[in-house]
């Protein structure tokens, strides 16, 4: 499989007064075409994804998209969902949908076909007149979906976007994305996930990226070979098997082999 992403020696500070604190730490890391990733643990995994995004920027190392250096924010190239949704209160559904494609110089008929077939891919027909204030939590995150969907990316990247929801939602919205991601008429099939839920990244992802304590540094990658779909898989020895090899990997003491990194800040 083709790298669509590189993360290549990437080092991200801040500094809280006069302290410099160390977010990442020399991360490194490669996401396949067609592979869903999951990456846990205790620090660094939002801002990681922030950076690989276009959004923030590294202290130092790089970030290449199918091999050339990623630049500004491109959602054609990434696209992302956050957890809070970040809707716009005063547009519609189809508006909010339709927000992305506005750039894109495409004619009116194709924008609102493109957004009608991905409101009716989420679920939310009958809906497209609604305004968020309206909706429930589910629903705001369908909408946030169809709109990262809308503009066709190449990846989709994910921060915690079932976090903010019930469980039962959230079971339903996993499901929904797991389908959306095997859908063989949509571009979008490698997506990047952050999540704080063990179960959650064995039940959905090829691999599981495990991060240590801050500063977040890579600690392993371990593919989740378990047969799709694995729901009905959550009772099985293999399941929980995966998930207490995670569990151990996450709880491991790493802080012997940090080493002290203090670049200049750009």
């Amino acid at each position: 499989m083709a790298a669509v992403i590189e993360v290549k020696n990437v080092f991200k500070s801040a500094y809280k007064g006069e302290t410099q604190l160390r977010i990442l730490q020399d991360v490194s890391l490669e996401v396949n075409e067609n592979e869903f990733v999951c990456i846990l643990g205790a620090s660094g995994k939002s801002t990681l994804l922030r950076i690989i995004a276009g959004l923030d920027k590294p202290t130092s190392g790089t970030v290449l998209f199918k091999g050339e250096p990623m630049g500004q924010p491109d959602p054609r190239k990434m696209a992302m969902i956050f957890q809070t949704f970040a809707l716009m209160p005063w547009r519609t559904v189809t508006q909010n949908v339709d927000l992305g494609l506005e750039s894109l110089g495409l004619q009116p008929h194709e924008r609102a076909h493109r957004v009608g077939t991905l409101i009716k891919l989420v679920g939310l027909e009958g809906f497209e007149k609604s305004y968020p204030a309206e909706l429930s939590g589910g629903m705001k995150q369908r909408v946030g979906i169809a709109r990262a969907l809308a503009v066709e990316p190449e990846v989709l990247l994910l921060d915690e976007p079932f976090s903010a929801l019930d469980e039962f939602t959230a079971e339903q919205m996993r499901a929904d994305l797991m389908r959306i991601w095997n859908d063989p008429k949509l571009p979008t099939n490698t997506f990047f996930m952050v999540t704080h839920l063990i179960e959650e990244a064995v039940l959905m992802a090829d691999r599981v990226i495990v991060m240590s304590p801050r500063p977040g540094r890579i600690v392993a990658s371990m593919k989740i070979d378990l047969p799709r779909p694995r729901t009905k898989l959550m009772r099985d020895p293999s399941f929980f098997e995966a998930c207490d090899r995670i569990k151990q990997l996450i709880g491991k003491d790493y802080s012997r082999h940090i080493i002290e990194y203090k670049p200049k800040m750009l």
